[in-house]
């Protein structure tokens, strides 16, 4: 048998996980015909076809599924020997694949960047911005090392640590400065403006309201805090946003921004990762550098 290599499997598990091989090979940053080489070479050292071909779509036979399972237990040993060997040096070094939910993402991602640039000049911090879904996913997966989300997330394989707690905020038009602020049931029988679904926050922020999950098209959604308070501020409804994001997303916007009366409503944004990763006490001095960031203007 022809000698396979780490980079066709890691290749034909990125056409795996995306299906398509023009997706597979830009998240590979190579051609789609060099891919599809490596690929056609791994089937052919292993004597059997790998993939059922239909048009643009690609889904794997019977043995490509068995052949996956295996092939993603080898590149996870593989990357944890690679993180295993950082372990034993001085600080921490080389790549470091960080998520980040997008609720934190712009606000807090430059600080972090800059202090761990201070804290460790051989590190090289690779962000993936996603829900929080996604990123627990990829945790598990071993194609992340870290995230950042809002805690608890309740995984038992996975390690968490608070970092800080912030309040939410109220956002409604300039015309309503100075008025009371509304209490959380008055709130849910307002138009209240929220992250489409995915978005932790977006549950933090119905749960304060006392609201359920709203039905498709109760209430109008966005994609990001900054489509939402300019939306506000073209009147179409209220939002709540983390104190965080006050400073970048207000500043642009003819909006008034109010604090809630206690019990105000609140999160926690964490730190995650896998109980086995061996970058455990590296991840643990990263957690407390973030902590220690500010996050005022």
């Amino acid at each position: 048998m022809t000698s396979l290599t780490l980079r066709q499997l890691s290749y034909f598990d990125a056409v795996l996980r995306h299906g398509h091989f023009g997706r597979a090979a830009e998240a590979c940053a190579i051609s789609q015909p060099a891919l599809s080489m490596q690929i056609k070479e791994l089937e052919q050292a292993l004597g059997a076809s790998l993939l059922e071909r239909s048009g643009r779509k690609v889904a794997p036979t019977g043995l490509g599924e068995i052949v996956g399972e295996r092939v993603r237990e080898i590149l996870r040993a593989v990357d944890e020997l690679e993180a295993l060997s950082r372990t034993e040096r001085d600080g921490l070094a080389g790549p470091l694949r960080l998520g980040v939910i997008p609720t934190v993402a712009p606000y807090l991602l430059p600080r972090i960047v800059a202090r761990l640039a201070t804290l460790y000049q051989d590190i090289d911090v690779r962000i993936r911005e996603s829900i929080t879904p996604t990123l627990i996913r990829e945790l598990s997966e071993r194609r992340l090392d870290a995230a950042l989300v809002a805690l608890p997330v309740s995984e038992p394989s996975l390690e968490e640590t608070a970092l800080f707690s912030e309040s939410f905020v109220l956002v409604r038009p300039l015309a309503d400065a100075g008025e009371p602020v509304p209490e959380p049931d008055t709130l849910a029988r307002m138009k209240l403006l929220l992250l489409e679904e995915g978005h932790c926050f977006r549950e933090q922020a119905l749960s304060f309201c006392g609201r359920e999950a709203p039905r498709p098209r109760e209430l109008m959604d966005g994609s990001s805090l900054s489509t939402l308070v300019q939306m506000v501020g073209a009147g179409i409804g209220i939002t709540l946003i983390p104190e965080m994001a006050v400073p970048v997303e207000t500043r642009s916007a003819p909006v008034s921004v109010s604090a809630f009366d206690d019990p105000k409503p609140t999160r926690t944004i964490g730190m995650v990762w896998r109980r086995t990763s061996p970058l455990a006490p590296q991840l643990r001095r990263i957690a407390e550098a973030i902590e220690g960031l500010p996050r005022g203007r």
